[in-house]
């Protein structure tokens, strides 16, 4: 659901929130984008850093730089301007070894669905996914456009650890994971890419607004190409940019 107009919300006095509406929806997630894009632009004194999400964005400010009030209705209105051209999105082809030891619900998924293993597969990877934020934990991905077929509510018990590169489903929603970490995804299969790396520069593969294609991988390819990502090679193909 969409707003009438963007809604402030003050969130203490290090940080406010700019509201566009509820729920998942590519339109949303478009102004939010567009207003942190617009506000890269600007500069504006005070402003430390922006989070974007599918449906707000969060600033947060130095209060002895910038009156959170004033800066949040200055925010509020930039809100209200016309959307700003955003970055062109790029397009990355993302290797996943489903199943078996990668992928531990796949068969549960599929069973779920009426589906074949080999369908879930199909379902999963045959969409061009969009990155609406990266949130929870550093460089998780979260991705619009999973085929409705294949929604699911999440698990009733969370798992304690699930490994990095993990490729996941929640609800309408795709995930890839960047480090190990608990979860309650249902998990399908696992990249040997590494979307989060302190060390680089940009530390973050993905970015919000990006695209993204699955491309089913044998398992035996897995060694391969985990010792290429160990080694700093990429193993995502980058199509467009």
């Amino acid at each position: 659901m969409t707003h009438d107009a963007p809604r402030l919300l003050p969130c203490g006095d290090t940080a406010f929130t700019i509201e566009f509406g509820s729920g998942i929806d590519a339109r949303l997630s478009a102004r939010v984008l567009a207003l942190d894009t617009a506000l890269a632009e600007r500069a504006l004194p005070g402003v430390l850093e922006t989070v974007p999400t599918y449906r707000s964005l969060t600033v947060h400010l130095d209060p002895l730089r910038a009156d959170p009030a004033e800066l949040g209705r200055a925010v509020l209105a930039l809100a209200g301007e016309p959307l700003a051209a955003v970055p062109a999105p790029r397009l990355w082809r993302i290797p996943v070894v489903y199943g078996g030891a990668f992928g531990i619900d796949l068969d549960a998924v599929a069973a779920h669905h009426g589906l074949t293993p080999e369908g879930v597969i199909a379902r999963h990877s045959a969409p061009e996914y969009r990155v609406a934020m990266i949130g929870f934990l550093p460089g998780y991905a979260y991705l619009e456009g999973l085929d409705s077929g294949l929604a699911l509510s999440r698990r009733p018990s969370p798992r304690p650890v699930t490994p990095a590169g993990t490729i996941s489903i929640g609800g309408a929603q795709a995930l890839v994971a960047s480090i190990a970490a608990p979860s309650g995804w249902h998990l399908l299969g696992r990249t040997p890419e590494k979307t989060f790396v302190p060390e680089r520069d940009p530390v973050f593969l993905l970015r919000p607004g990006d695209r993204v294609q699955f491309v089913p991988t044998p398992a035996e390819r897995w060694d391969a190409l985990a010792a290429a990502a160990e080694a700093g090679e990429p193993v995502a193909e980058l199509c467009a940019g």
